[in-house]
């Protein structure tokens, strides 16, 4: 399984645009290929920080994703931000016969 989590700071200002432009993404992204979970959050302490949680049954689909005219627009979405986005991508591996995960990590 991968893990993906979009973290990102909106300028106060652009917060509601950006909001209804990954509401309207998301519901079609949970119909992809190999979308397990995608999830739209907000932080309780900041209101202008915001983050994208996604699970991916294969690198090959999430790939697929981001190579999407959905991943595009969102992209496109970005230039609302105060500050760069942050991307990490988590592969979370289930060993036969362990109880638990074990999970590596990349940063984009």
């Amino acid at each position: 399984m991968i893990v993906v989590m979009l973290g990102m700071k909106v300028r106060a200002e652009k917060r509601k645009e950006l909001s209804q432009t990954i509401t309207s993404l998301i519901v079609s992204v949970r119909t992809e290929k190999g979308c397990r979970r995608c999830d739209f959050c907000q932080d309780i302490e900041d209101e202008n920080r915001l983050c994208i949680l996604e699970e991916w049954d294969t690198r090959e689909n999430l790939n697929s994703h981001l190579n999407s005219e959905r991943f595009r627009v969102l992209r496109g979405a970005m230039s609302l931000l105060q500050e760069p986005y942050e991307m990490m991508v988590y592969t979370v591996v289930h060993p036969a016969g362990m109880v638990g995960s074990i999970l590596s990590s990349e940063r984009s």
